[in-house]
């Protein structure tokens, strides 16, 4: 090889070098807002979220059912006057009477209806906290498919800036003639590829800012800056502790099972209807002529329709009964739903693994090979640009892999009803 050709050479090598071996490059795309942190983000939408606000605005006002289903019913005043039919003095009459009368449930009935408000208000609690779940996934998955996106794009145009000037080296040694033209050729048509996928990944982008618009109640196209915050590299996977934790945490289940305990007071209710209510009243008479006088009443209900009651308590029966049973079926949902989120998160994993420890490797390999051939004139342009393509791919394929596990952690967070904890040490960090 001539020493011009050399000094060629080692320029192509150079440039293609600088995106090969920078890893800050392609890792950090440049914004103009604020950088998108996934902390922030997750507690903006819960405070923002319309749709949250509405069943939130839901469950408080059910948080007053119990006081009023405790609560006595209002006393009742009555006023009225006896008089003669003929040369009476009305209103002014003989006699007037001033009444008072409070009712009261039997005994623990009011207990029991607050309790039943209570349940009904705490199922209203458990939807609201599953809708939160559902948002804070749908928060998560936008954002870490925003994150390896948005590092994909930083890859592809790196790598375009890189095949430009692959392009130029080799148009300057066709004008020299010691390349063909289809050298530059090549390097051209790959740049419109390139350019090509940009747009598509840019599309992609400008979708996910818009959802995670629509999540935080703004504008489609507020701006949004870098997503930074890296999804978490390790977890404890344990099956068994996965299915203890879904148990005790996943929103559904504590909804089941608050439906069982509000159908167990109402069959205890049930069964106290058939027990007679009763009131109690004072009244004053007030006579022209003649002493005052004080009379107390005392009144009972006459629950003597015993069939509706037995009715009731047999209806709650069956309510429990299909209670339990949904419980049942939410439990064994949740199990599915865990075990089917666990081992996709597994597989994103490993996938990553795979990437980052066999594939871009291998892929670097071939092209430190190619960049010999090239040196020595046993491969062509196209050969070094095609595994100067399989690299690149490799890398964007390592950035997407790498959302997919923070995007397969939080479905398996929405199975558990919790947050996942990272293993100790081992957090991804922010690149």
């Amino acid at each position: 090889m001539s020493m011009r050709n050399h000094r060629i050479f080692k320029g192509i090598v150079a440039v293609i070098a600088w995106t090969a071996l920078s890893s800050n490059a392609w890792s950090e795309p440049q914004e103009s807002a604020s950088p998108l942190v996934l902390d922030s983000l997750v507690a903006g939408v819960l405070r923002e979220n319309p749709q949250l606000r509405s069943v939130g605005a839901g469950w408080e006002a059910m948080l007053q059912r119990p006081s009023l289903e405790r609560t006595l019913p209002n006393p009742m005043f009555q006023y009225s006057g006896m008089d003669m039919t003929s040369g009476g003095n009305w209103p002014n009459t003989e006699e007037k009477r001033f009444m008072v009368e409070q009712e009261f449930p039997w005994f623990g009935k009011r207990g029991l209806r607050g309790q039943v408000a209570t349940k009904e208000a705490e199922t209203t609690q458990r939807d609201y906290e599953a809708m939160q779940r559902d948002v804070i996934q749908m928060v998560k998955e936008s954002y870490f498919d925003l994150y390896g996106v948005q590092r994909s794009v930083t890859i592809t145009r790196a790598d375009v800036d890189v095949l430009e000037r692959m392009e130029t080296v080799a148009t300057t040694k066709y004008s020299t003639g010691e390349a063909t033209q289809q050298d530059a050729l090549k390097a051209q048509a790959e740049i419109t590829m390139l350019r090509q996928k940009l747009y598509e990944l840019e599309q992609q982008e400008t979708v996910l800012k818009a959802k995670i618009n629509q999540l935080l109640n703004r504008r489609p196209d507020s701006p949004l800056g870098s997503a930074v915050t890296a999804p978490a590299d390790a977890f404890d996977l344990d099956l068994e502790e996965l299915f203890a934790t879904a148990r005790e945490n996943r929103p559904e289940i504590k909804r089941a099972q608050a439906e069982i305990e509000r159908n167990q007071a109402e069959r205890e209710l049930m069964k106290k209807e058939s027990f007679p209510d009763y009131r109690l009243g004072v009244e004053y008479r007030n006579f022209r002529t003649g002493e005052d006088m004080m009379m107390f009443s005392l009144g009972f209900d006459l629950p003597i329709w015993r069939g509706k009651y037995k009715a009731g308590v047999r209806q709650a029966e069956k309510l429990i009964e299909a209670s339990e049973a949904a419980k049942a079926a939410t439990e064994q949902q949740t199990a599915f739903d865990v075990r089917a989120a666990q081992f996709g998160l597994l597989t994103a994993q490993r996938t990553l693994d795979l990437y980052k420890n066999a594939l871009i490797p291998q892929a670097q390999a071939r092209f430190d090979a190619s960049e010999a051939g090239y040196r020595t004139g046993k491969a062509d342009f196209l050969d070094l640009l095609e595994s100067e393509r399989f690299l690149l791919n490799a890398r964007v394929m390592a950035s997407m892999a790498e959302g997919n596990v923070g995007i397969q952690a939080a479905r398996l967070e929405r199975a558990l009803g919790t947050d996942l904890k990272p293993a100790a040490g081992r957090v991804g960090e922010n690149k």
